[in-house]
């Protein structure tokens, strides 16, 4: 899939633009504070209707104004759907073919993106938090179940931190609420560790290749999912559920005393080793930014897999935190492949090597020129 055009209205510092793309490398120049980042986030919201840089919507409105709209059409291999999303002081409205979506979660998978930004080279030494977002944010885009159930663990999980808030005795009837609540988390968490344990192991597969050609193939990437579950409760949803229902059982005293839920896999880790070695902890900074590296581009294979689609990949100012021979295998991976938009204050080096053809779009306080090439100026 490729986005093939794009309209913004007063989205953050784009009071009315409309432009539209190539199915290729669209490259996003300028300097820092101009707005390049700003369209990325356009393409990101378009795509999952929310920001990766603030969680208030309404920072994404133009100062002066009061409402935003991003519309987009994007090219699928057997259909053209056009997207819409509508931001105001009533919320946000989300359309699909013009009709609008009951829930947003119906609108989630219309556009899949994969953001690259320096802070995602951290996604191996970061919090366990990072990692979580990582996985949900980008599973749930190309699996509609994996989303479904993650929004109700999340409601409920809501419902039971707040009953153990509230709860000022141990009395049996006050324990009831607890088990149905508990019941009905341990069933929509295992649906999660589950799907989240098969795409782990495709994405392992993948980046472990890419890995192995980056370090020339001195180096073996695997992953470990964190849980505290046994590993023998790992082989079905019905072990898992048996299992996470366990933890909730034997655990019932510390969780009434801290009043909180302290498992399930809002709690859960991703780990990476290098040569099994845990490279959060053992490995340079070299390897930990090999290893992000290597699970953002596999991500691009995992999502064909999984949808028969190429995701649209944002890549925002990622370029000027590798050395030449990430670069050069990042610009590699996407050459010919996916429809890619790069920001960036200048192209030298390696990019200017490796990326072909691109369009180019010159960006200053808003305003989109499009660089004029031999075919464009015909």
């Amino acid at each position: 899939m490729y986005l093939k055009n794009m309209s913004l209205h007063h989205f953050r510092n784009y009071e009315a633009i409309d432009v539209t793309f190539k199915n290729g490398i669209n490259i996003l120049l300028g300097e820092n504070a101009q707005g390049k980042t700003n369209l990325l986030e356009a393409i990101y919201f378009l795509a999952l209707t929310r920001s990766h840089r603030t969680n208030s919507d309404r920072e994404l409105i133009s100062w002066d104004a009061e409402a935003a709209q991003v519309v987009g059409r994007v090219q699928k291999q057997t259909t053209s759907v056009p997207l819409e999303i509508d931001l105001g002081k009533s919320g946000k409205r989300a359309k699909i073919n013009h009709l609008e979506q009951a829930k947003l979660s119906q609108y989630i998978g219309q556009l899949n993106v994969i953001l690259f930004a320096p802070e995602d080279l951290s996604l191996v030494k970061g919090s366990p938090q990072v990692r979580r977002r990582f996985i949900d944010m980008e599973f749930g885009q190309m699996n509609s179940r994996y989303l479904y159930n993650l929004s109700q663990y999340r409601t409920i999980l809501k419902q039971r931190n707040r009953y153990l808030k509230e709860l000022r005795s141990h009395k049996e009837s006050d324990l009831v609420f607890l088990d149905v609540l508990s019941d009905q988390l341990a069933a929509y968490g295992a649906e999660i560790i589950w799907e989240r344990l098969k795409l782990l192991k495709e994405l392992e597969h993948w980046a472990a290749e890419v890995h192995q050609e980056i370090s020339q193939g001195s180096e073996r990437l695997t992953f470990r999912y964190i849980t505290p579950l046994e590993k023998e409760q790992l082989v079905s949803t019905d072990t898992i559920y048996e299992g996470l229902k366990k933890l909730f059982e034997e655990k019932r005293e510390k969780e009434l005393f801290q009043r909180t839920t302290l498992f399930g896999p809002h709690r859960d880790d991703l780990q990476f080793f290098v040569n099994d070695k845990n490279v959060s902890t053992y490995g340079s900074q070299g390897q930990q930014r090999t290893a992000a590296l290597s699970v953002k581009l596999a991500e691009i294979d995992l999502m064909k897999a999984e949808t028969g689609e190429y995701p649209v990949l944002l890549l925002d100012d990622v370029l000027s935190e590798l050395d030449d021979n990430r670069q050069t295998h990042l610009l590699t991976a996407i050459q010919d492949k996916v429809q890619t938009f790069l920001t960036t204050t200048s192209l030298s080096g390696v990019a200017r090597q490796l990326i072909h053809d691109p369009k180019v779009f010159h960006i200053e306080t808003g305003k989109l020129v499009e660089e004029k090439t031999d075919e464009t100026s015909n």
